[in-house]
């Protein structure tokens, strides 16, 4: 086991630490910023290959302070193999390095395979030294490589005609950076003394641009965020405000509608086309997609909708006069939906639906599906559409629903599904609309924790006797 010299006094120590305690300070921090970076690269959505090369870099250059500390001696037994570790650090540190500068565009269009041609050097003396312990050939090598490289970088980032502030301010770290490391590899050539501290010094300056940058773009990026909050809660405002509010009491009609969004706006819509108190005319919709996109298409739905108002009471034309608004205005982006046409003079019911999810209609204690769909809007210029009459008795609920509801999955990945929509829907039977819509909608989530779509219900109840709306 290694013992200290037991000549070795306090002052020594002392003198020795006050001697290296710019490079243990600087290595500790050098180490400790790459480390974070490097977590930041790998979590971050898209893998951050400039950041990952500047943390590498970081962290070799911050373990090369540490063991060419003078501190380290005192610490460590002399053997061969802590004198190729010291000696063989020089040589990997500049790897990174230069993939960064290539990364970041400093290197041209040939910035890879410089970095790459590089890398087989350091790599090389890397080998060489391992094998055959320090020699002063390999350092020749490694400070001329240094030289040639730190001199070449310096007019490239000069000649670059950068008009962005952040680019200037990161060029001007380079540039001190690259200064100081030259006068160390210079006079460490020529051996005029040791000038590791202002590279070392230079290196923080470099860094610290880089902080500087980052920080002032993370200001940026909070505050576009908040602008993109305060937006979207605009949107939010207009989106809901197409939609229509409770619907008005009626003999016959008893609604209730909830509409429950992935985000702050969504995709998924619904109207009231008809509200005579003899008739009423019910429509769901969801665009594909979510967010933004998806709500602007559903404004297009509204309007869409209320130009075929004339034709509420004949589910397939309603439908094929939509289609035909929306046919070539959507981006690509497509919508379902589904409409009801209820007469209460007639007792029936009209449905007719654009690739929708079926029609659940509770009667007499049973869920029976009613499906009549055609092909989606806004894809198909020739799309058809047929419509479904089925009577209605006193007591029967409807339930129209966007396809979030049964798509909504558990903590195992499986999927609500019709079944246990439809048995839902039979046990909420003594519920009112109001209260059998929230059931609906509670139950669902509690199945499904993370909300994955948006979710729209409609359930109306028929009645041959005034309805009371709660």
């Amino acid at each position: 086991m290694y013992a200290a010299d037991p000549q070795l006094t306090a002052s020594q120590v002392l003198r020795t630490f006050h001697h290296d305690e710019l490079y243990l300070f600087l290595g500790a921090a050098f180490t400790a910023l790459g480390l974070v970076s490097i977590a930041f690269a790998f979590l971050s959505r898209k893998f951050d290959a400039m950041l990952f090369w500047l943390a590498l870099f970081s962290i070799l250059y911050g373990q090369r302070l540490w063991l060419q500390s003078g501190l380290l001696d005192l610490m460590v037994p002399p053997s061969i193999f802590f004198d190729k570790l010291r000696a063989s650090s020089n040589f990997l540190v500049p790897i990174p390095a230069f993939f960064y500068f290539a990364a970041a565009g400093f290197l041209g269009r040939s910035g890879r395979k410089i970095a790459l041609a590089i890398t087989v050097l350091f790599l090389a003396i890397f080998v060489g030294t391992i094998l055959f312990g320090p020699k002063q050939s390999f350092e020749w090598i490694n400070r001329t490589i240094i030289i040639v490289s730190l001199i070449a970088l310096t007019i490239q980032s000069l000649r670059r005609k950068e008009f962005d502030s952040d680019f200037v301010i990161v060029r001007r770290g380079i540039v001190v950076f690259v200064a100081f490391a030259l006068c160390n590899n210079i006079t460490g050539s020529l051996g005029l003394g040791d000038f590791r501290s202002v590279e070392a010094l230079g290196f923080a300056f470099f860094l610290g641009t880089l902080g500087y940058v980052a920080a002032k773009r993370s200001l940026h990026r909070d505050h576009q965020f908040s602008e993109i909050q305060k937006e979207l809660e605009i949107a939010r405002r207009i989106q809901t405000s197409i939609l229509p509010r409770a619907y008005p009491e009626s003999a016959h009609f008893n609604v209730a509608a909830r509409y429950v969004p992935m985000t702050a706006v969504a995709g998924d819509f619904y109207d009231f086309l008809l509200t005579d108190p003899q008739q009423a005319g019910l429509l769901i919709a969801d665009v594909s997609g979510h967010g933004i996109p998806a709500a602007l298409i559903a404004s297009m739905v509204k309007l869409a909708a209320t130009s075929q108002r004339a034709n509420a009471a004949d589910p397939a034309t309603l439908l094929s006069g939509m289609n035909a608004v929306l046919h070539g205005n959507t981006q690509e982006q497509f919508v379902t939906a589904a409409y009801v046409y209820l007469d209460a003079v007639s007792a029936t019911l009209r449905y007719s639906a654009a690739a929708h999810p079926p029609m659940l209609l509770l009667h007499a204690g049973e869920v029976i599906e009613i499906a009549e769909n055609g092909l989606m809007l806004a894809a198909f210029s020739f799309a058809t559409y047929e419509t479904a009459v089925h009577p209605l008795a006193p007591g029967d609920r409807l339930l129209l629903y966007t396809d979030g509801l049964l798509e909504a999955a558990n903590a195992n990945g499986e999927e609500f599904g019709p079944d246990r929509l439809s048995l839902l829907l039979k046990q909420s039977a003594h519920r009112n609309t109001q209260d059998a819509a929230d059931h609906i909608v509670s139950s669902l989530q509690t199945w499904s924790r993370a909300q994955n779509d948006d979710l729209t219900v409609l359930i109306c109840d028929y009645a041959s006797v005034p309805a009371v709306v709660i």
